[in-house]
């Protein structure tokens, strides 16, 4: 198992080797689906305090998603995920299943070996046709 975080301070180099801070956001998921693709991981698990992906979210109509194709899981719920919370989670799991053709997984911490038998979270996969919904409850 290998992970990947952001957090931290931001720097860069000036001319001369001079290492400053600078104003920008370390994306822990995008940084972890770009490491599990340059490594060629056979599957990327972001493991959140959510047991799956969900539409609705908090609402009576909520619905978990159980397994989804990245593209229409962008261009038809793209809207429902919270910008600073599960949306950056779904793009870079949509980016890492498009860009190598392998499953990524959306779940809770206490669930990785149920994701990775994929039978807990939501599998964002190239493999899948449309969004698969399941149980409604969040907790």
């Amino acid at each position: 198992m290998i992970c990947a975080g952001g957090g931290g301070i931001p720097t860069a180099y000036r001319p001369g080797r001079e290492l400053v801070g600078v104003e920008a956001v370390i994306d822990k998921d995008r940084a972890s689906a770009l490491l599990a693709r340059d490594i060629e991981a056979d599957m990327l698990i972001m493991a959140t305090d959510a047991q799956a992906v969900f539409v609705g979210f908090g609402t009576p109509q909520q619905r978990a998603i159980t397994a989804a194709d990245p593209a229409v899981l962008l261009s038809e719920h793209e809207t429902e995920f919270a910008a600073g919370s599960m949306l950056p989670k779904v793009v870079a799991a949509c980016d890492f299943a498009k860009a190598t053709g392998k499953p990524a997984m959306i779940g809770a911490l206490a669930d990785i070996d149920a994701m990775l038998a994929g039978t807990a979270g939501t599998c964002i996969t190239t493999d899948a046709t449309g969004v698969t919904f399941g149980e409604t409850s969040p907790g």
